[in-house]
């Protein structure tokens, strides 16, 4: 009895990527993490730190841009190793116009130490 179904045959696939599907996505995560220098270990824990003490604040306009800025730093460095200058400064921009937040939290004084303010 012969069908007429194509034959698939998929050999070693070790350290390969593909997706099948027609809503497959493909991401390869091959490899060892990317090195982060001193400095940007200590950024990514003083982000980190501040993260967790804005889920102690009341939200509002500036908490919530903050909030998202802290989480796309902290991707950033995990992905790549590196927060981007231009993340940096949107950083600081938001610390600056965030004075009272900074008194009031010593991380998001961290932080901004880190980043030069």
């Amino acid at each position: 009895m012969t069908t007429d179904e194509p034959n698939v045959s998929i050999g070693d696939v070790s350290h390969s990527t593909f997706a099948i599907g027609s809503h497959a996505r493909a991401v390869a995560n091959h490899g060892t993490a990317p090195q982060r220098d001193e400095a940007t270990e200590e950024l990514l824990k003083a982000v980190r730190e501040l993260r967790a003490d804005l889920t102690r604040v009341r939200a509002g306009e500036e908490t919530d841009a903050l909030r998202t800025a802290l989480e796309e730093t902290e991707e950033e460095i995990t992905r790549t190793g590196r927060a981007a200058p231009s993340r940096r400064e949107r950083l600081r921009e938001l610390l600056t116009d965030s004075q009272a937040l900074l008194n009031v939290l010593a991380s998001a004084g961290a932080v901004a130490a880190l980043l030069g303010l």
